[in-house]
């Protein structure tokens, strides 16, 4: 018998069916797969377009890459659609998205920020205010009282926070500071680094921008070096760090922005996997004879776990800290013995890390000596446990 191949196509071309509009789609869906991102010629991996100049096309948008580019206007829309906003940038990096917001405040605002937060951008802030023409008062962190105090009415132009808190993991109620801010005249700044989209997403919360250092989870790898911010809204102080971008020329290469997305894709899994594995150890660790506290907003016992539970779903990130016994010498002994663990700084990529972060951070730190920061991986939870048990007999027990 001879067998006939029909006519017609044996699949349909769907691309032109309408499809749920985005806002409905949940982040993983959005990060794995955001309809209408797909390229022209029907292939499923976005494309990477190296050039730098374009040919002056109305219908394109596009002219020179300092300003935008194809490659970071499908990573820019991905990001607004996971954060829920409205408008989204690429940086060269955390630090620089950071600045853009900062330098495009005014001169002489009064700004507030959190006493434990992203030891380089606290640095910066305290080293070049001056030169930036700020105000800066600093609270502790998720503390509503002392921020009501620190505000200013009509002065206050920005309140910047960061929950978690890198590395003590404080946690920070966003709605009631967005309350707080907004009801002084100032917009709320949050830098949702550790959260990502998949376990928080700022702006439903009151939040105006987010801020993420995308070299971390939302990249994923530990090869690329980056930074976003998302706006809640499409106004004049937006437009100003959009210009702060562009005549700054702080973005990044076009590969690395086209990895960024690459990185993207496989967000959720990463950060469930990440999330499931570092409450396995916060909870095996908080008995363990070595150690003296496990810091991790997913404990029961931890002070923000209420507030953590009601604005992070799914999980309480990857990130966590424990003081161990033997202070400043005994971390020390204990960073240097593991195995799975690297010692390393950054965080978020799919390998486990560990940090000693007194010394990194140096005199000034709000810190403890002898905590250790772990940037817990995708790898198998029991010999990620098996390894830092193995270190942290390595130390005498008191």
């Amino acid at each position: 018998m001879i067998w006939s191949l029909p006519l017609t196509p044996l699949f349909y071309d769907c691309r032109e069916t309408p499809m749920t509009n985005d806002s409905a789609l949940k982040p993983a869906t959005l990060a794995a797969n955001m309809p209408g991102n797909e390229p022209a010629d029907g292939a499923v991996v976005p494309a990477w377009q190296p050039a730098t100049t374009y040919e002056n096309r109305a219908e394109s948008g596009f002219s020179y890459l300092r300003g935008d580019g194809p490659v970071f206007a499908d990573a820019e829309r991905r990001l607004a659609a996971l954060e829920g906003g409205s408008n989204a940038l690429l940086f060269a990096s955390g630090m620089a998205a950071a600045d853009a917001v900062f330098r495009s405040l005014h001169a002489g605002s009064h700004v507030i920020i959190p006493e434990v937060m992203y030891w380089a951008l606290r640095g910066w802030l305290n080293d070049d205010r001056s030169h930036l023409d700020l105000r800066v008062d600093m609270v502790a962190n998720g503390d509503a009282r002392a921020l009501r105090n620190a505000l200013k009415p009509g002065e206050t132009a920005l309140v910047w926070i960061e929950t978690p808190a890198n590395p003590t993991w404080e946690v920070t109620d966003i709605a009631e500071a967005a309350s707080l801010a907004h009801e002084a005249g100032a917009m709320l700044a949050v830098d949702s680094t550790v959260a990502t989209p998949i376990l928080t997403r700022p702006i439903e919360f009151g939040a105006d921008l987010v801020m993420h250092s995308a070299t971390k989870y939302l990249n994923g790898h530990s090869d690329v070096l980056a930074g976003a911010l998302v706006s809640a809204r499409n106004d004049a102080f937006w437009l100003r760090i959009q210009n702060c971008r562009t005549q700054g020329g702080a973005v990044p290469g076009t590969f690395e922005a086209w990895l960024l997305v690459r990185g993207m894709r496989t967000l959720a899994v990463r950060v469930e996997r990440a999330s499931t594995n570092a409450q396995v150890l916060a909870e095996r660790l908080q008995n363990h004879p070595g150690v003296v506290e496990v810091l991790y907003p997913g404990l029961a016992d931890h002070p923000g776990h209420d507030i953590a539970s009601a604005q992070m779903q799914g999980g309480f990130s990857g990130m966590m800290s424990i003081r161990v016994a033997g202070g400043l010498n005994g971390a020390a002994r204990v960073a240097a013995s593991t195995r799975l663990f690297r010692q390393a700084t950054s965080l978020g990529g799919v390998e486990s890390l560990i940090e000693h972060r007194a010394p990194v951070e140096g005199p000034g730190s709000p810190v403890p000596d002898d905590l250790l920061r772990l940037s817990v991986g995708i790898e198998d939870a029991d010999d990620l446990f098996a390894d830092l048990d193995q270190a942290l007999r390595s130390v005498p027990q008191a």
